[in-house]
């Protein structure tokens, strides 16, 4: 793995988690606002906005340099619209990339032709 495709899924695993955690605020948000004065919807709004936006981006550009099937980019791409479905992608995300750093350790080794 390149380091500009191991980037691509860092700053994706960096954005997940966050994305998560908006959404799930927005929808105590929006319980709030009907059943109490309590209107901070607008401004997760904003937040989760802008965190499923960089989410977006950055799963668009990991999709097109580690090339995934259809299927593992369908994948990242409904845990964005889960709730709490970043912090599955992160784990994957995470575990996908000590595989790959494996990998590229017994590659130089010259253990495996992986």
């Amino acid at each position: 793995m390149d380091i500009k495709t191991a980037t691509a899924l860092r700053r994706l695993r960096l954005v997940s988690a966050p994305e998560a955690v908006s959404f799930l605020l927005l929808l105590v948000c929006s319980v709030l606002k009907r059943t109490t004065e309590f209107n901070a919807v607008p401004v997760m709004g904003t937040v989760h906005g802008l965190l499923f936006t960089l989410y977006v981006l950055f799963w668009a550009d990991a999709w097109n340099r580690t090339k995934w099937p259809l299927k593992t980019a369908a994948y990242y791409f409904v845990m964005a619209v889960l709730p709490a479905g970043g912090f599955f992608a992160d784990r994957r995300l995470r575990r996908e990339a000590e595989d790959a750093v494996i990998a590229s350790r017994a590659r130089k080794e010259g253990v495996v032709n992986a």
